[in-house]
């Protein structure tokens, strides 16, 4: 049962150690439990996983995860992370997936094709007071009103 209504947030502060994503997945699974919204939970980890670890991999600063409750039933998964750069997968004309061969580059394909809706806003070139990229991914479920 669902203890506030929507919109609601929480986000998640993360230093860049290997066991962060694993702890704001687990982070992410209580929020969605307490909500009352577990049935976007295989969804909405999936997104937070490949975002924090693209934050993870990419980037040598923190990072921070940010659920946000957009209606009843939609559920916005965010990751800042210090670098402003876009990465290739959410460029507003998106970029060509890897060959099958290839051994990585297709998390950020995954959220694209898993997500309701995705989007990037570049906060500012590194050394301002918000640098770096917040990416979101939205999910949601229909049994939920």
């Amino acid at each position: 049962m669902a203890t506030v209504s929507p919109p609601w947030a929480y986000t998640l502060h993360l230093p860049h150690d290997p066991h962060a994503p694993g702890i704001a997945r687990a982070t992410l699974r209580t929020v969605l439990a307490a909500h009352g919204l577990s049935s976007l939970t295989p969804t909405a980890e999936l997104l937070a996983s490949e975002l924090l670890t693209n934050a993870h991999l990419h980037t040598a600063g923190p990072y921070s995860l940010r659920l946000r409750a957009m209606e009843p039933g939609r559920l916005r998964v965010a990751v800042w992370d210090t670098d402003p750069n876009v990465p290739p997968a959410f460029a507003a004309d998106g970029a060509a997936v890897p060959p099958l061969d290839a051994e990585d580059g297709r998390g950020l394909h995954l959220v694209r094709a898993c997500a309701d809706a995705v989007g990037v806003s570049v906060l500012g070139e590194s050394g301002a007071s918000k640098a770096g990229k917040l990416l979101w991914a939205d999910c949601q479920c229909g049994d939920l009103s």
